[in-house]
């Protein structure tokens, strides 16, 4: 069903509750309603069914911090603060940073933030109760969230302690994730919110805690399956996922907040290479989180809103998360930042044609890597150099959605055209100099 323009019941005329649900590094093939055969996942496909389904959303980047990034300021790839996962540094935002919380915030919206933020360690200025959120509870460092059994969650200044949970096994950060999402929708019901929900399932974990790097309580309802013990967990975790989103809309539909909150599902960035293969993380699209080609930039991304978003459509409108910002501040009547390079979409929601579109879209990858890699999407054409001397391999998604045949020397005009964005769309940032080798560690240890 493709998605054409349909009368909306509901005026708009009270701001929206936004609740923005994230995985991490759940792949764009990993749904049911994006053709996953093998996991379940009823509730984000009901959420889908109830509302409107998107095939060409692009993160921010291929890796988390960088997608993140990207998300919370409005700023591409190029431009934004934080531009890889490494180098490590203590904060990635600064003061001067303006975050999709802290113009909600300044209109009037509670702001509650659970999961993994990235930007911003605590102590630091970048830190989520520095940037808009007046909670935040869970993993303010990129690399403590890869321990979902951990001795401690960031609890907004504080922490909350879970003292030998390692040995124990006795809390699995997920669930208590969604247990704060869930008492902050209450507290918040009389005005409006902002969710920021950015769980940290599916994406690996560390191997002290699980010799697959797939920490989960239990396999069900995957126990009985004729599969590896890998695959089990894997789909375990999308289960516990797809069961955390279902609990958190029956909750806006039980308050009677249906017709008054936006919710959107989607994925920081695309699957992982070490997905068992028998899942086909990325479905029909080619590469993996890390990579430029669109399995590691186009995900999964689905929007409910009873009553302005028409049920059950598909829309191929080309969206990005630096567009939230701006169109989260349409919503809620306030001031949009200026030199963003993200747009409105809000006419794309209610199946309306964008009054305008994006010029292109910027990616990079790899500047403290020994490698450098870029990415533009300019209308239809994907063009992609590995190295900063590299040549352009063009492709053209329209007829190649999987990026299997490069067409740079049928399109000579398109390949110049993506070169001179690549050669201007990025302004160089002194903590990621082109070309250098990183061989520092990581700033948290267990």
């Amino acid at each position: 069903m493709v998605c054409v323009p349909v009368p909306v019941q509901a005026a708009m005329k009270e701001r929206p509750n936004i609740i923005f649900i994230m995985a991490d590094d759940l792949g764009y093939g990993d749904l049911g309603c994006y053709g996953q055969k093998l996991i379940q996942t009823p509730h984000i496909d009901q959420l889908a069914t109830q509302g409107m389904r998107f095939t060409q959303a692009y993160a921010g980047a291929s890796v988390c911090t960088a997608s993140r990034a990207v998300l919370m300021t409005g700023l591409h790839n190029g431009h934004t603060p934080a531009r890889d996962n490494i180098p490590h540094y203590p904060t990635y935002l600064q003061e001067t940073d303006v975050t999709i919380a802290e113009v909600l915030q300044k209109s009037g919206y509670l702001c509650g933030g659970v999961g993994k933020w990235s930007l911003g360690d605590a102590g630091t200025v970048g830190r989520a109760t520095n940037q808009g959120f007046d909670m935040w509870f869970g993993y303010l460092n990129q690399d403590h969230a890869h321990y979902y059994f951990t001795e401690y969650l960031d609890d907004n200044e504080g922490r909350l302690e879970l003292t030998g949970n390692r040995k124990s096994r006795q809390q699995y950060s997920h669930d208590l994730l969604t247990d704060r999402a869930l008492k902050f929708i209450r507290k918040s019901a009389a005005q409006p919110f902002f969710l920021y929900a950015a769980y940290t399932l599916p994406h690996f974990s560390a191997k002290a805690e699980d010799p697959h790097g797939l920490a989960v309580p239990s396999t069900e309802p995957y126990s009985d399956r004729d599969w590896d013990a890998k695959s089990k967990k894997y789909a375990a975790m999308i289960h516990r996922l797809d069961r955390d989103v279902g609990q958190i809309t029956r909750l806006i539909d039980e308050l009677q907040l249906r017709e008054r909150t936006l919710i959107i599902f989607t994925s920081d960035n695309g699957g992982h290479k070490g997905v068992p293969r028998q899942f086909r993380t990325n479905g029909p699209l080619r590469g993996f989180k890390r990579d430029l080609t669109e399995g590691g930039i186009r995900v999964p991304f689905i929007a409910r809103w009873h009553g302005v978003i028409p049920a059950g459509k598909v829309s191929d409108t080309v969206i990005a998360f630096q567009d939230m910002l701006p169109t989260f501040a349409e919503l809620a009547r306030a001031p949009v930042p200026t030199g963003l390079d993200g747009l409105s979409v809000l006419q794309a929601f209610k199946c309306e044609p964008l009054p305008v579109k994006h010029d292109y879209l910027y990616w990079d990858y790899g500047h403290c890597r020994a490698r450098y890699d870029q990415a533009v999407r300019w209308k239809h054409w994907k063009g992609i150099r590995h190295g900063q001397e590299g040549e352009i391999a063009l492709y053209d998604l329209n007829q190649d959605l999987g990026e299997s045949t490069d067409v740079a020397g049928k399109h000579p005009e398109v390949v110049q055209q993506i070169k001179k964005i690549m050669a201007t769309a990025t302004v160089p940032s002194e903590r990621y100099p082109i070309g250098t080798l990183y061989r520092g560690k990581a700033l948290w240890q267990p």
